[in-house]
């Protein structure tokens, strides 16, 4: 049973932002997520972090302003997810603003795997004969695909923001927050951020080198709504420099100011521009713009966004769409075929689940494009630290795996190596998730061994699924105003979107779209019983409320989880709760509504 836990937050700090004007529903909101004054919810570009603190990057940029000068062939080697994509169409756009020579190489996960490897090293030898390589969302870890390349006469410039190995690459600069010795102070920044940043400081070079002297000076602000999609899409923590970054792109966007693949990638979601949020960055453009790497080529995502032409962009969008419904398919499939292999699994080794303290499945049928979302659906439903694995090339397989707070997968994976070097052939992430390599006949030895892990490292309070909340809302706060204030702000990983639990009466519920529940809510409150608490009830508001992907019938009195929500019907804006978990009410019979 999940455990509801309302979020602690600093009193000084809610006295500050409620001082600075803000509503205390705000401020108590902000306070919990370590907002300490009203200037850190600021979002001007002025406020981001100077690029010259990250480590390497104002050396990297005189080094690319003297291949430009020398008309070097340029190529980026990207990465096949949304921050990789994004990450190579803003190198890609901005360094021919600079008037560079560049291309773009991106692996096929399925022949080359993940990075910087000699194989993909040797390839764009072969067919692009580049000066200079550019990694962009990869690289920290390519330690033999570095060597490589100077083997073969191809220097490396890396940017990344992957925690490094023990060993970092020979490359000719590196340009990684989390690098040793790199003071820059947002460790979270995504791929696409730091190549960024990169673009910022060449632009400074440039400009000190008189290029725009006789021409407009590149406004990189333009360039934001490629940053903000693959910072949402990367699911990285939004601390203050990161909802900068997707404040002013999502504001681009809103103005119609978006690249025609973002616009396309909107149309075939059904989204309004206008409208646009994090929610839609993160749950409607970037899956769509992932398919592309999971089951064919990264690079159709990547066309998509460097391309200005409307019409092709909407061509390859609607392609898009198409491998986002495929995949929707395949891992429907798979995960019904993965928790039935689970109850298999658990029943010939342990009563249940709450006896491992981790998920190792692998299936020969299973899709390698697709194990990462099913390995983060598995861990969401049984909230265990869980690789997928699926069949890779020659005898290997290839396992995805996501984490829970307290775990923290790369290191985990780390442990692993050190405890059997002969288990794992590769492996490279971050806390929340990581990928790796394996022999197929290694399976069973390793599940075993990342058991024994998960068993040292994570405690009994961490296997209990912690539900966290702002706590309850006083009926004044109960507004379509405050549902209006919190959709402005951006919020994501690491800066939650608000959400309050409260007990309800269900007055009445009905089913739409043949899936969903449509409730009439009344908000109860434990202080009186019997005859006075009904006596409350009728005289209570009635809330208008949605469960989505829920048809049967709740009880009369639950305890929920709502967000506030504007529901927008034949051109009006109402207020609605939005119901994100729900349970039966511990002591239905009392309670007082009101």
């Amino acid at each position: 049973m999940p455990k509801i836990s309302i979020r602690p937050y600093d009193p000084h700090s809610f006295q500050t932002l409620s001082g600075s004007g803000l509503p205390p529903v705000l401020a108590r909101i902000y306070a919990a997520r370590g907002i300490e004054d009203s200037g850190q919810l600021e979002t001007e570009l002025t406020r981001l972090i100077p690029f010259g603190q990250l480590k390497n990057i104002t050396a990297t940029a005189a080094l690319l302003a003297d291949a430009i000068a020398a008309e070097k062939r340029l190529l980026i080697i990207a990465d096949y997810d949304s921050d990789g994509a994004t990450a190579c169409a803003t190198g890609m756009r901005i360094l021919r603003k600079f008037g560079a020579n560049v291309d773009y190489l991106v692996p096929n996960r399925f022949e080359y795997g993940y990075g910087l490897t000699p194989e993909i090293v040797r390839l764009a030898y072969e067919t692009k004969r580049p000066d200079i390589l550019i990694t962009v969302d990869n690289g920290i870890a390519s330690v033999d695909g570095v060597a490589e390349a100077n083997r073969l006469g191809m220097p490396v410039v890396i940017t990344d923001h992957h925690l490094p190995g023990d060993q970092l690459p020979d490359a000719l600069t590196i340009v990684n927050p989390n690098q040793p010795g790199c003071p820059f102070p947002s460790k979270n920044i995504a791929g696409v951020g730091v190549i960024f940043y990169l673009m910022l400081a060449l632009r400074a070079e440039l400009r000190q080198r008189g290029a725009f002297a006789a021409s407009q000076e590149p406004n990189l602000a333009s360039f934001l709504d490629l940053v903000a999609l693959g910072t949402v899409a990367d699911v990285v923590k939004l601390d203050s420099n990161n909802r900068i970054l997707v404040q002013q792109g999502l504001q681009r966007i809103r103005k119609g100011k978006a690249c025609a693949g973002i616009n396309a990638l909107m149309q075939v979601s059904r989204r309004d521009a206008r409208q646009i949020s994090t929610y839609d960055l993160g749950f409607m453009l970037g899956p769509r713009l992932n398919a592309a790497g999971r089951l064919d080529d990264m690079s159709l995502g990547i066309e998509c966004l460097i391309t200005d032409d409307e019409a092709y962009a909407a061509d390859i969008a609607k392609q898009l769409d198409e491998l986002n419904r495929q995949r929707r398919e395949i891992e429907s499939a798979m995960q019904e075929s993965a928790l039935a292999k689970l109850e298999d699994t658990l029943s010939a080794r342990q009563p249940d689940i709450q006896s491992a303290h981790s998920i190792c499945l692998f299936d020969a049928d299973w899709h390698q494009g697709v194990i990462g979302i099913l390995a983060s659906r598995i861990k969401d439903k049984y909230h265990r630290p869980v690789i997928i694995f699926a069949p890779g090339n020659d005898g290997e397989i290839k396992g995805s795996g996501r984490s829970i707070n307290g775990f923290h997968l790369r290191d985990a994976l780390d442990l692993v190596s050190k405890h059997h070097p002969e288990l794992i052939r590769k492996f490279g992430g971050h806390a929340a998730a990581a990928g790796l390599t394996i022999h197929g006949d290694a399976f069973e030895a390793f599940r075993a061994a990342f058991e024994q892990v998960a068993q040292t490292l994570l405690t009994p309070a961490d296997l209990t699924r912690v539900i966290e909340t702002d706590g309850d809302l006083e009926l004044s706060e109960i507004k379509l105003e405050l549902a209006e204030m919190l959709e402005r702000q951006v919020w994501g990983q690491g800066f939650p979107q608000p959400s309050f639990n409260a007990r309800f009466y269900v007055e009445s519920q009905r089913i739409v779209g043949e899936k969903h529940l449509k409730l009439k809510l009344k908000k109860l409150h434990a202080a009186s019983t019997g005859d006075a608490a009904q006596a409350a009830r009728k005289s209570a508001e009635t809330y208008d409320g949605i469960l989505f992907f829920h048809s049967d019938p709740l009880p009369d009195v639950i305890d929920a989880v709502y967000r506030l929500q504007i529901n927008e019907y034949n051109g009006k804006s109402s207020l609605q709760f939005l119901l994100e978990h729900w349970f039966h009410a511990d002591n239905p019979v009392t309670g007082d509504a009101h």
